[in-house]
């Protein structure tokens, strides 16, 4: 059983919740269904490390508005952790447990129903934010990218729609992939969920991977139980290239360049 959760001030976050919660049944300020529950809760989304001393759930899917500096208007999705400071929720250097095949069967649905989101950009963005401490898996699904998308009832409903399908579909299990390189929104890595075999677990972008170390590295993968293969964003890898090849070649990861 999951948990979708929204942040009663988070304003696009809000606005699905509330449609989602239009059809299920409301039991002591949780709202049930058959395949997951909802609540709404008092905290930025990004600082509920605390939901486990509350909740027991199989998994934590967050609903959430996504901003960005150049306002450019896109969906997205992604996996939660800090590889450095932890600036915006969560702890420092700690990387959360991603939610992969939720994750794909999400990002293809929205794919395939694209035409209805002409205008957005559909993407996931690299890991990034809190919390970073649940022992659950965790994803982040975002509609971006200012007020006005926030509060577009329409687009929250459709948006919430894919998600609910997703969540409620009995879930395809796929091979899973932790990813080295690229950008903070990572085109080979979300080309890859939507078109290939892989589902993803942490996405560590390039300007991530200067904190790397050993003891980050063995967090990562302790943190990634499923994951077998490894992708490489060969020419988004930097000057950290033969650091990354070196960790993963002391693993039984099957590295794989894209």
């Amino acid at each position: 059983m999951q948990l979708v959760i929204a942040y009663e001030l988070d304003p696009a976050g809000s606005n699905m919740a509330y449609i989602i919660s239009q059809n299920m049944k409301q039991e002591h300020g949780i709202f049930r269904s058959r395949y997951f529950d909802l609540v709404e809760i008092p905290t930025p989304a990004i600082s509920a490390d605390w939901l486990e001393e509350k909740y027991d759930y199989d998994g934590f899917i967050f609903l959430s508005k996504h901003a960005s500096e150049s306002d450019t208007l896109a969906l997205t999705c992604h996996s939660t952790g800090n590889f450095s400071d932890a600036n915006y929720g969560g702890n420092k250097k700690q990387i959360a447990i991603p939610h992969p095949h939720l994750q794909k069967t999400y990002i293809q649905s929205l794919w395939q129903k694209r035409n209805e989101f002409s205008s957005f950009q559909i993407t996931i963005e690299a890991t990034h934010h809190g919390p970073t401490a649940l022992n659950k898996p965790a994803l982040f699904i975002e509609i971006g990218t200012t007020e006005k998308e926030w509060k577009n009832k329409k687009l929250c409903q459709s948006v919430a729609n894919i998600a609910v399908e997703a969540i409620s579909k009995n879930g395809k299990k796929y091979p899973v992939a932790i990813c080295f390189g690229g950008t903070h929104y990572p085109e080979k890595f979300t080309k890859e969920l939507i078109e290939g075999e892989f589902a993803l677990g942490t996405v560590a972008p390039k300007h991530a991977l200067e904190f790397l170390d050993e003891e980050l590295f063995s967090h990562i993968l302790q943190r990634n139980r499923e994951a077998k293969f490894a992708l490489l964003d060969w020419n988004g890898l930097g000057k950290h290239k033969e650091k990354v090849v070196s960790f993963i070649e002391n693993t039984d990861l099957e590295m794989i360049k894209l």
